[in-house]
């Protein structure tokens, strides 16, 4: 019998929690799966869940939430046989998206159920981990101050972005890739292992969770007029073909400038131990995941 256990983010909300609950036991019978619920009561819970989970002989792991609680349960599952799985009720859902998971939470489940996993790549930023990206530029001002903000979604954040723009000049950096050294100015300097930020937002969309490697983008500064086409192309899919952005592949990316503050993983501000530097590495096929058969 497989054993299973969700680990609820509790902003799904209690009405939606009750339902949610019920779903899960209509496509997952005890019959074939022994399953059990619980849910995140503080910063870093899910993480110990996770590792209680891989102690106790878990097949499978179910981060029932956003791309933030999906990153908080990885960390206690990295290199271990337990598997993560996904039931995508963040806002912008990039690691599910990047996977191909349903959106439908009825349709999750069933890929949970047929249970196919495989190994993805982790990366890191110093010592954060992240399955999507990982950033030191406007994203990572933003989501600095988004974390202080109790509504959340993709109007809060673009207002935050319109807000923040006028005064962010993009820092110049100097960016080591696997030993090769550039020096360049940067509205955005993201690090990629999936291929998008959320919202169908692809700035690396070429960038793969089974190739072991990190895809370096990096924005130079714009005008405000520039969103509109950096946003429009990471839409279609092609940014990286256009003059917006310059795209670059390696397993290790050293960031440094006096001008670093802040650092994004999957969305979420982190602190950073010292100012001005950022080492990005990549560990590759470090976590089993369920993905989608189709």
């Amino acid at each position: 019998m497989r054993k299973i256990l969700f680990i609820i983010n509790r902003k799904a909300g209690t009405d939606r929690e009750k339902r949610l609950e019920g779903i899960i036991r209509k496509y997952l019978t005890p019959k074939a799966f022994s399953v059990e619920v619980t849910h995140l009561e503080y910063l870093g819970h899910g993480t110990d869940l996770a590792k209680a989970a891989v102690a106790n002989g878990t097949d499978t792991v179910v981060a029932v939430g956003g791309d933030g609680s999906i990153n908080e349960i990885a960390q206690g599952l990295v290199g271990s046989t337990t598997a993560l799985a996904i039931i995508p009720l963040g806002s912008g859902n990039g690691l599910a998206r990047a996977l191909k998971i349903p959106l439908k939470v009825s349709r999750a489940l069933e890929v949970i159920a047929d249970g196919k996993r495989k190994a993805i790549d982790v990366g890191y930023a110093n010592e954060h981990l992240f399955l999507s990206n990982a950033g030191v530029g406007f994203d990572a001002l933003v989501a600095d101050q988004f974390r202080h903000k109790t509504k959340r979604g993709l109007w809060g954040y673009a207002k935050l972005v319109f807000q923040s723009f006028s005064s962010y000049k993009g820092p110049s950096y100097e960016i080591s890739v696997d030993g090769k050294t550039i020096q360049e100015r940067a509205f955005l300097l993201t690090v990629a292992n999936g291929n998008q930020f959320g919202y169908e937002f692809k700035l690396a969309p070429d960038a793969n969770v089974f190739d072991g490697k990190l895809d370096l983008c990096v924005v130079p500064p714009i005008r405000l007029i520039g969103l509109i086409p950096v946003g429009f192309y990471s839409l279609m899919g092609n940014i990286d073909k256009t003059r917006y952005m310059q795209h670059f592949t390696g397993e290790t990316i050293v960031v440094k400038s006096n001008e670093l503050v802040h650092l994004q993983v999957d969305g979420d501000a982190v602190p950073l131990k010292e100012n001005g530097k950022v080492a990005f590495r990549v560990h590759p096929g470090a976590l089993q995941v369920i993905v989608n058969r189709s």
